[in-house]
């Protein structure tokens, strides 16, 4: 007799289920107990003690009615460096298009920061502020900036000044633009780090900003880290690759002021 799906489905073993989950967080980002447990045939039950166990195995975050997909953006900063560096170009020079001549730029620490840093444009007569010395490196005796370093405790795993030095002197800022660096982003539960210092830093760079810009890899998108930073309605400015999926990018749409997407 020719087993259909739905037996298959009934049949499986519990790590067979928490694998599906893991596949289906991965497709979609977010997944619901009461979907789960319907396409599972099991309890919600059983399906919150799955997703449990994800999220103590560091795949996902537990949120209300289900899970997001950890952010992968937890490895330690020299590791990110050197990874998608073509990407991350890409959305460095849709994010410079953004940039105005005789604007103060907040920029924050990040890999793809580092990559904005390189693509801002010289004779803009820029002032950029930023905690992260790798980017203050990439504009150091090129024309048209005057670069002022937030000092403080350097972060390895962000590449950047944390601590009571650093939100101080962000506190003093007025910026025209923040180039915010993110670990994770998803429509319902915001922008997201894994830090609790860093995430504070990141909130008065919001506060200092008159416009929030965020670039970002699509393996962060809809997914999760720890600490809330801000809702997905601050971001004015989200810069993209093309390989968003078009429901995706719908819900993006809908929260962000724009979004743009960087050319593959």
């Amino acid at each position: 007799m020719q087993r259909t799906r739905q037996d298959a489905v009934d049949g499986l073993l519990p790590d067979q289920r928490e694998r599906l989950i893991l596949d289906r967080l991965r497709q979609h980002g977010r997944v619901l107990a009461s979907e789960l447990a319907a396409e599972l045939h099991t309890s919600e039950h059983t399906v919150r003690r799955h997703l449990r166990d994800l999220a103590s195995a560091g795949h996902c975050k537990r949120v209300y009615g289900g899970a997001l997909l950890a952010s992968p953006a937890g490895e330690a900063a020299s590791t990110r460096m050197r990874e998608a560096v073509d990407r991350k170009a890409s959305l460095a020079v849709v994010a410079a298009s953004i940039v105005r001549p005789k604007q103060v730029i907040l920029l924050d620490a990040g890999s793809t920061n580092v990559a904005i840093a390189q693509a801002l444009p010289d004779n803009a007569d820029l002032t950029v502020v930023t905690n992260s010395p790798e980017a203050c490196m990439r504009m150091l005796e090129r024309p048209g900036f005057d670069v002022i370093l937030i000092g403080g405790r350097v972060s390895a795993r962000a590449a950047g000044a944390m601590g009571a030095t650093a939100l101080l002197q962000v506190q003093q800022i007025r910026a025209d633009l923040c180039f915010l660096g993110a670990c994770a982003l998803d429509p319902d539960e915001g922008v997201a780090a894994f830090d609790a210092e860093e995430a504070e830093l990141k909130r008065a760079m919001v506060s200092a900003s008159g416009l929030v810009a965020i670039a970002m890899t699509s393996e962060k998108l809809m997914t999760a880290a720890p600490f809330v930073v801000a809702p997905a309605s601050a971001v004015d400015y989200l810069i993209v690759e093309s390989d968003v999926p078009a429901e995706r990018m719908s819900r993006l749409e809908a929260v962000c002021d724009t979004v743009m997407v960087a050319a593959s």
